[in-house]
């Protein structure tokens, strides 16, 4: 290609999105990527191109760029010409009753599932998390900070570890850099990586020590070990080992859609278990030679983890059709406003 890309590594470019250029392309476009999404309008940088751009004409839904995504912008007003396609994208449905989804972040290689050693800590959570990294092809690496305020950390480490086989899970003091140096592995030259978890479990802390910044961080109130907010809004943040971090809000309501998969994955245990049922149909509550009742009934099986499975699977399903309704509704009012217009002017034209 006659456009030198070489200095895009730098910015975790791959030959995945390259293979998706061409010559013609790159003679008057530059690749560039995402690093913070306001309301009407992008901010893109890379080695040949850097600023605020407008937002993709049109682009609506998944369709529209949001933090870590790569795009191809005109030179020189850097006017966006596409998305390139993604290699993971993180997704959820929005909070509220309205059905929409809202996009996370993309072209994440691996995401921090962050909680802290104390009543923060939560199973049910952090299920949900790990479905949503195993959906986007995602590793995940589970990072349970303030381990210096704990008696034993050693006893959360071993309950996170449970909940997935072959979880990476890391203990730490986020404030000390030696400790937090155990993460290195995932954010050198090029890696993006993401941080999700609740608000007070220490992120901002763990942000300004992998990132020797100073973000403003909250303390947690005393009677339930919550947080209060210190991020407000996504941004990808250059790391001094050269790779990327996509810092997020604390997020009090994660709705899961689309993440059957991953899903699945989590709970791969109840998975199999359903694969040995007598029957294929099986709703696994009192139908013969259910291996899921069975497990249940010796104990194989927690019941409270198979609980947890039927709520994330029911929640996915409701919230994946309510949103699929959502668009249908939307094509079939673009096509009576379209259906309309085309009368209007019929009926001008006197036709």
């Amino acid at each position: 290609m006659s456009k030198d890309l070489s200095g895009l590594a730098a910015y975790g470019w791959s030959q995945f999105f390259q293979s998706q250029l061409s010559v013609a392309e790159l003679a008057g476009c530059a690749p560039v990527r995402v690093l913070a999404v306001h309301r009407n309008a992008l901010d893109v940088a890379g080695p040949h191109f850097a600023g605020r751009v407008p937002p993709i004409d049109g682009a609506e839904g998944e369709d529209q760029a949001t933090v870590g995504d790569w795009l191809l912008v005109r030179e020189p007003d850097g006017r966006p010409e596409r998305l390139l396609e993604r290699k993971s994208l993180f997704k959820r449905r929005a909070a509220g009753t309205d059905a929409r989804v809202q996009l996370i972040a993309a072209n994440v290689d691996t995401l921090f599932v962050v909680t802290s050693c104390n009543a923060d800590f939560n199973v049910a959570r952090l299920e949900r998390y790990l479905a949503l990294a195993r959906e986007a092809g995602v590793t995940p690496v589970v990072v349970i900070t303030k381990a210096d305020l704990a008696e034993d950390a050693a006893d959360y480490r071993a309950d996170a570890e449970r909940l997935m086989p072959g979880l990476l899970v890391e203990t730490l003091d986020a404030r000390i850099a030696d400790e937090v140096a155990v993460l290195s592995p995932w954010y050198g030259k090029g890696q993006t990586v993401a941080l999700v978890g609740s608000s007070g479990v220490g992120k901002s802390t763990l942000v300004n020590t992998l990132t020797g910044s100073d973000i403003e961080t909250a303390g947690i109130r005393e009677d339930d070990a919550r947080g209060r907010h210190t991020t407000t809004g996504r941004a990808l943040h250059r790391l001094p080992a050269g790779g990327w971090l996509i810092d997020t809000p604390g997020m009090r309501e994660l709705q899961l859609t689309d993440a059957g998969e991953g899903i699945e994955a989590v709970f791969a245990d109840i998975v199999a278990l359903a694969g040995e049922c007598r029957f294929a149909d099986c709703r696994h509550e009192s139908e013969p030679g259910c291996a899921v009742q069975a497990a249940l009934a010796d104990g194989t099986l927690d019941r409270a983890r198979y609980d947890r499975y039927l709520k994330l699977a029911r929640e996915d399903a409701r919230n994946a059709e309510a949103i699929h309704e959502r668009r249908a509704r939307e094509r079939g009012f673009g096509r009576m406003v379209k259906a309309a217009a085309t009368r209007k002017r019929d009926r001008q034209q006197g036709w």
